[in-house]
């Protein structure tokens, strides 16, 4: 580590002593920035962005000392010469009526208000890993993929780990795919972006390959930024089971924008992919350099059913709920279906107060009746799931699939 001046000294400090006052924090990375060096201003503001999540200013560092491009300053608008036909407009808008009610289209069905700056860039806020029950493995594997590198500069220069990178969340659906990724966003400070097939795909020639390309643009100034392509096997088909040339020019631009993750124009985007059928996803989405980890996500296992379950139960009326019970017995049930469970069982005493005029609450015996109801979602993933681990595990690809399921006894 280069030596601190004794600004820097006394502020380190500072910060040792008040660590949760941000400002200090971030004038700290500010100074660091100015000494050009940027990993220790990226640790100090990716810390003073955990304590503060939605501070402009700290993000607006973070983005500076991962060399992200700042925004152009806003041109002067060009003089207008001529006839004022606004003022004209003005003068008769009284008397004629407008002649459409809606903006007007282009001819290739783009609307010309529409950019990059169209697409929604959310702040995840002050959803942690720690909000998330149970699933300690998934954890464990995210914060050695994104969340330890960026806490540890000097370590990820040291053995050359970029801030770069990509993830492949899959697993039976309902199991909280798109919450963990927005728990990542939320660990990392970063804003969250996420994409679906129908936000891309559009019936005009070009321009699903144009909303995909301003989709990483968006990403790219917005950084840091957490890129969520949600449903990837239908964003990223295999192309030799797509008939239709325009989802493979949607895949190949997803290739190249993927491709950037290796160049300095995407430093500080960080792009997750969420499936449940990764074996229908083109395999070269999935090549060193793009969507290259995987993190099988399971059904909650009982801590995380716990969470989920008090989750669903916080604002209703119950009474003598034993949640150790329920755990045990809704094993193998996915997040929706413990919702489900929830949503049924209020059901249950609602009709209960309906038909004998009498108000009740819900108990266990409303929630066990429900539970005994639900069949698992997942069991038919599963039964998909069983073939591809058996017949279709090359390289050791579904190796954690595979213990899985000799674990449960279902291989």
């Amino acid at each position: 580590m280069p030596d601190d001046s004794p600004l820097i000294q006394s502020l380190r400090t500072a910060v040792a002593a008040a660590p949760a006052d941000v400002p200090l924090r971030l004038h700290l990375a500010q100074l660091l920035l100015e000494a050009d060096r940027s990993d220790e201003a990226v640790a100090e503001a990716a810390v003073a962005l955990q304590h503060a999540p939605g501070d402009a200013q700290a993000r607006d560092l973070m983005a500076r000392a991962m060399g992200a491009p700042t925004p152009s300053a806003p041109q002067p608008p060009r003089t207008r010469t001529g006839f004022d036909w606004k003022a004209a407009e003005d003068q008769v808008g009284d008397a004629v009526p407008p002649r459409f009610t809606e903006a007007p289209v282009r001819a290739d069905g783009q609307d010309d208000s529409a950019g990059a700056d169209a697409w929604d860039v959310e702040d995840p806020g002050t959803v942690r890993l720690a909000d998330v029950g149970g699933m300690q493995e998934v954890k464990d594997r995210l914060d050695a993929a994104f969340l330890a590198p960026l806490r540890n500069p000097e370590l990820r220069k040291l053995y050359g780990k970029s801030l770069r990178g990509g993830l492949l969340l899959y697993g039976p659906p309902g199991c909280g795919k798109t919450f963990i990724a927005r728990a990542v966003a939320g660990e990392l400070g970063a804003a969250f972006l996420s994409v679906s097939v129908n936000d891309v795909l559009d019936m005009w020639i070009g321009n699903s390959e144009r909303n995909m390309h301003e989709v990483f643009e968006t990403a790219r100034r917005q950084a840091p930024c957490v890129v969520f392509l949600d449903e990837l096997d239908a964003l990223g088909a295999k192309r030799s089971r797509t008939g239709h040339s325009g989802m493979r020019n949607v895949v190949n631009q997803l290739l190249s924008e993927l491709d950037g993750i290796d160049s300095a124009a995407n430093e500080g985007v960080f792009v997750l992919a969420a499936t449940n059928v990764p074996w229908d996803v083109d395999n070269a989405l999935r090549r060193p350099g793009r969507l290259d980890r995987t993190i099988l996500v399971l059904p909650p296992d009982g801590p995380a059913r716990e969470a989920i379950l008090r989750y669903h139960l916080r604002d209703r009326p119950i009474e003598n709920v034993g949640l150790s019970k329920l755990v045990k017995i809704t094993e193998g049930l996915s997040g929706a279906d413990l919702a489900h469970v929830c949503e049924a069982a209020a059901e249950r005493a609602l009709l209960d107060s309906v038909r004998t005029g009498t108000v009740r609450m819900i108990g266990m015996k409303d929630l066990l009746a429900a539970a005994n109801e639900v069949v698992p979602s997942a069991e038919p993933w599963f039964a998909s799931a069983r073939n591809v681990a058996m017949f279709a595990n090359e390289g050791g690809m579904y190796d954690d699939l595979v213990t899985y399921l000799k674990k449960r006894r279902k291989l």
